[in-house]
């Protein structure tokens, strides 16, 4: 899947935050959402590289992908089961 053409239903920035609050964020927004629909997650912590493909892996969502982008930040994909 080609990261560029992703359109998130929902984005949560957790840029300045560091470890466990992107992760503990993350799971509070993916309550709110539908399965199927895709949460962006935009962080600067860098043990989020791990934490977040580790919890969708371990059948919470699926991991698309990420990059880094603008500045320092790293963009997520995940999409709801």
């Amino acid at each position: 899947m080609d990261l560029e053409t992703i359109q998130a239903d929902q984005v949560l920035d957790t840029s300045g935050l560091s470890c466990p609050m992107p992760l503990l964020k993350t799971k509070k927004t993916m309550k709110g959402l539908k399965s199927g629909q895709i949460l962006e997650i935009i962080g600067t912590d860098p043990g989020s590289k791990n934490d977040i493909p580790d919890y969708c892996n371990k059948g919470n969502a699926e991991f698309l992908g990420m990059e880094d982008k603008d500045g320092g930040r790293t963009h997520y994909y995940i999409k709801i089961k």
